[in-house]
């Protein structure tokens, strides 16, 4: 039963965001800043568990980065709505996910088997997209957090959205027929 764990941990991360959603739509910005906390250190123990324990699935390497994702975008399309992030920026980071997204499914349809394992880029893209959250939630809550804060967030994000996406489409778009065209 303990095997299960990190699974159960990131369901229970997928299930939270329609929770987060509903209480940024209410304008419970302190509520979703905990909750979306909660979320990420769900993120961090059951992939620690998975580790030390050897939990590690097939299952759980689907479910976990799907889960990532689902709130992070989610909660990116909420604070686009409610007029706490520009527009342009829930474009670059949802058009990096489609691209990442489509280039996976094309590359498995022609070369069978591809490796999904995330660059150092892209994890440093996953926590600055993280921290520009905190930051708004944090700012929205009548936190210390300044519109300096916040646009410096949005650059980093901005900037590692893009650098991790042409990372990807470098990775595998250029590099990866290349090397299947030799073995």
């Amino acid at each position: 039963m303990f095997s299960h764990v990190p699974n159960i941990l990131t369901l229970l991360r997928l299930l939270a965001a329609p929770f987060l959603v509903i209480l940024l739509k209410e304008g419970a910005y302190q509520q979703a800043l905990v909750l979306f906390v909660l979320a990420g250190i769900s993120d961090g123990l059951d992939g620690y568990i998975a580790k030390r324990f050897g939990f590690v699935s097939r299952l759980g390497a689907i479910l976990d980065p799907l889960a990532d994702k689902v709130l992070i975008i989610s909660t990116y399309v909420m604070l686009t709505l409610l007029g706490d992030l520009p527009f342009w920026v829930l474009i670059i980071v949802g058009f990096r996910d489609l691209v990442i997204i489509g280039g996976y499914l094309i590359l498995d349809q022609l070369y069978q088997i591809v490796q999904m394992s995330p660059s150092r880029i892209s994890k440093l893209n996953t926590f600055t997209q993280i921290f520009l959250v905190i930051v708004v939630l944090l700012q929205q809550s009548g936190g210390w957090v300044g519109h300096i804060t916040v646009n410096l967030g949005i650059a980093c994000v901005v900037i590692t959205t893009i650098a991790s996406g042409i990372h990807y489409v470098w990775v595998w778009g250029i590099r990866t027929p290349v090397e299947q065209s030799v073995e």
